[in-house]
């Protein structure tokens, strides 16, 4: 039995020790209570974003009577879900997209060198914690931070990198990509073929 013990904290300890490299960023709390016959309890639910500032990033939420125990809660859950994410030179996106939850929408376009993260909350917090620098993002339709998170997420989900187009359509990157000295109208002709 004692042995037992020991093998599990053990593992917990490894986990430990093999994710110090994540960051992590409280987005929300929120405070809420049931009315009982004595009174009322109160519980606190945490938003938290993790990500390692290399191109994965994660969120969760977490609800406990303490609020160190949700949002412990809230991280955990959010290193399980991590989703890797293709940046392109390891600052910005390869290319504009949109995501969609519930009543959020969310815009996001690549920004050239030295523009900076401009983006609104929750946004910030997963941009900042996936390691992009540069970016030039929008929430439409809803302030609720879990579903603006959710939206970002699933842009984020949509992104492709020009080596995995490549390798889908079975020709190389530079096939797909245009060169630099090549005329506007050629790069749309690529565009159309995909």
């Amino acid at each position: 039995m004692a042995e037992r013990e020991q093998r599990g904290r053990g593992r917990r300890r490894e986990e430990r020790e093999e994710t110090p490299e994540f960051a992590d960023r409280l987005v929300a709390i929120n405070r809420v209570s049931k009315t009982v016959k004595g009174g009322k309890r109160f519980g606190f639910a945490a938003l938290v974003v993790v990500g390692d500032q290399r191109g994965r990033v994660g969120f969760g939420k977490g609800k406990a009577k303490e609020v160190p125990e949700g949002i412990r809660k809230a991280t955990e859950q959010a290193k399980r879900g991590l989703l890797r994410v293709p940046l392109k030179e390891g600052r910005t996106l390869h290319h504009d997209v949109e995501g969609r939850h519930g009543a959020g929408k969310v815009v996001m376009r690549t920004a050239p060198e030295g523009t900076g993260i401009i983006a609104g909350g929750p946004m910030r917090a997963v941009f900042e914690m996936l390691g992009i620098k540069d970016i030039v993002a929008k929430s439409t339709g809803t302030q609720n931070p879990y579903n603006m998170i959710r939206a970002t997420m699933d842009g984020l989900g949509k992104l492709q990198s020009p080596r995995q187009v490549a390798s889908r359509r079975g020709k190389k990157v530079a096939d797909i990509l245009p060169k630099r000295d090549e005329a506007p109208a050629e790069s749309s002709q690529v565009a159309e073929e995909a």
